[in-house]
């Protein structure tokens, strides 16, 4: 009688878990110990998808073209040996798709800022899986520590406007595991704002005052200078 092995082990051999559209992936299944003949049989969600035959000790070689969404999932192995009722069913492997990031946009929610003041800039990619990590630029220097994103939300820094010189070039940088898929935002610059004179409120205060004295000068004559001056005569 055959000797009954242990449960089998399902291994990657070629590509990776996260897989990209049209992806090919190698999986190997092997029991050990174990008499040959051994009829291994790869399955997805249960469903049966191929089945090899080996008469030595050598693993069970299954490859895969991840072509479509349903070819992701959970797969597991079976091995059965002859003469067996019984098999044994391996560990699972699970696959998921990467998507590639979208260019990420740069924004903050003003644009014109003073010396002194404290603004924020944000950074997001709208598409691409999760998760996505994104670095701030200023000119050609980073700015911030790297911030991965687990969730579809925005990185934010908060920034101090100190100088003229901060009022340069701003962009940010986004890429999540899709490989070679790293995207530059738009370019993001702070105007400078104008700062009102300290004097210009005073001078308002007092042309309103002068307009209502003038006004009121006005209104005055035909019910006082007037009569006033009929008195006189």
């Amino acid at each position: 009688f055959p000797e009954m092995g242990s449960n089998p082990k399902l291994a990657l051999v070629q590509g990776t878990l996260n897989v990209v559209m049209k992806q090919n992936v190698t999986l190997s299944c092997l029991s050990e110990p174990g008499s040959p003949p051994v009829r291994y049989t790869l399955f997805k969600h249960n469903q049966q998808v191929s089945a090899l035959n080996r008469s030595d000790l050598t693993p069970a070689l299954f490859t895969l073209t991840i072509s479509s969404a349903s070819d992701v999932g959970e797969y597991k192995c079976k091995a059965e040996y002859n003469n067996s009722s019984d098999g044994k069913y391996s560990n699972s492997l699970n696959f998921t798709f990467i998507e590639p990031i979208s260019k990420p946009v740069l924004s903050s929610p003003t644009s014109q800022a003073k010396k002194g003041q404290n603004v924020t800039l944000s950074c997001f990619s709208e598409n691409g899986s999760l998760p996505i990590t994104y670095l701030f630029f200023k000119g050609k220097q980073n700015i911030s520590p790297q911030k991965t994103m687990q969730k579809r939300e925005a990185a934010v820094i908060f920034l101090f406007i100190d100088s003229l010189s901060d009022f340069g070039t701003y962009k940010c940088k986004a890429n999540n595991s899709f490989p070679n898929n790293t995207k530059y935002s738009n370019a993001f610059n702070f105007t400078l704002a104008e700062e009102r004179s300290h004097s210009q409120p005073l001078i308002i205060s007092l042309g309103l005052i002068l307009l209502l004295l003038i006004t009121g000068f006005a209104l005055a004559i035909p019910f006082f200078i007037i009569p006033l001056y009929k008195a006189s005569e």
